[in-house]
């Protein structure tokens, strides 16, 4: 690979992880996330009744994942064809829109601070970033769901889909995103969405099975910390989700703290066991600490898709 290709390989990539940083995802931008959700809505709404509900979902999921990465297989190299610039600039804003690192950040910042001032104002905060009911919840809870938020995204929002970016190009970003997308609007275990969305909440461990281990491989390694992983391996498992205790364990390490307990999704309870064994209070210094970790562990992911697709 001569120093050009190398150059055209890697733009794409630095400027959408720096779109990201520097902007987030402003509300007043259209979304491609957005409309991979009223697609999933749409068809929730016209197939989720009536009999063999199981195999409505399970067809929605695998026909709007299918559909998803054949356009962009079809769509980045039809840009690339037209102008080699054109298709480095159509491939940074996907890979900005397909990241969600600022946003998060910026969200548990503000969880924090509204909770600071009072328990309404953090409850209503909180609502924006999770999908459990926030109404009872108290200033510990609060803080403890915004973090166990904050790891989980890391995972969902950052390191999978540039996990699969390495593996699959934009195709493979966009695909995940519809998957994690898929799992955040059906995948719940409640009376609605437990058969139609069975198949979307298990392609989607089945898609975060390595990024989570790697996620909370590369908080430890930000962390300074390699003798957590075995407390990662302890409580990683222990987790309801095949996944997301992984992120959520390496955290709780990190910080000394507990996550897990009793959540409320859809007026129905879910018992998550508990992540650690220290049920301290926490503050804005763990949120500090944390949100620390999280963009360390962006840049040596960021390092290691670079090297991998150099390489290979």
């Amino acid at each position: 690979m001569d120093f050009q290709q190398l150059i055209f390989l890697l733009l794409p990539l630095l400027a959408g992880v720096l779109l990201d940083a520097l902007i987030g995802d402003p509300a007043w931008l259209p979304h491609p996330v957005v409309g991979m959700g009223k697609l999933i809505g749409g068809a929730e709404k016209a197939l989720n009744h009536g009999a063999r509900r199981m195999l409505k979902g399970a067809l929605t999921a695998v026909i709007l994942i299918g559909a998803t990465y054949t356009l962009f297989w079809w769509f980045i190299p039809f840009c690339n064809g037209v102008n080699r610039w054109l298709g480095v600039g159509v491939s940074a804003i996907f890979i900005f829109y397909f990241l969600a690192g600022k946003t998060l950040i910026k969200e548990v910042r503000m969880v924090f601070k509204a909770v600071d001032e009072s328990l309404e104002k953090g409850r209503k905060q909180l609502s924006r970033i999770v999908g459990r009911d926030t109404a009872q919840l108290d200033a510990q809870e609060i803080r403890t769901a915004a973090l166990e938020t904050l790891a989980e995204n890391l995972s969902d929002g950052v390191i999978a889909p540039l996990f699969w970016y390495m593996l699959l190009g934009i195709p493979g970003m966009a695909a995940y995103k519809m998957i994690n997308t898929l799992d955040s609007m059906i995948g719940y275990k409640t009376e609605r969405y437990k058969d139609f969305g069975c198949w979307a909440a298990h392609i989607d461990d089945i898609a975060n099975w390595i990024p989570a281990r790697l996620t909370a491989w590369l908080m430890v390694l930000s962390a300074g910390r390699p003798g957590l992983l075995r407390f990662v391996n302890k409580y990683g498992r222990q987790h309801a989700s095949p996944n997301s205790g992984y992120p959520e364990s390496a955290l709780a390490g990190i910080l000394d703290c507990r996550f897990g307990g009793t959540h409320t999704y859809f007026g129905q309870e879910f018992y998550k066991p508990y992540i650690g064994e220290n049920p301290r209070e926490l503050t804005t210094d763990d949120a500090r600490q944390a949100i620390r970790i999280n963009v360390i562990s962006e840049v040596i992911m960021v390092i290691l898709v670079i090297a991998v697709r150099a390489l290979f």
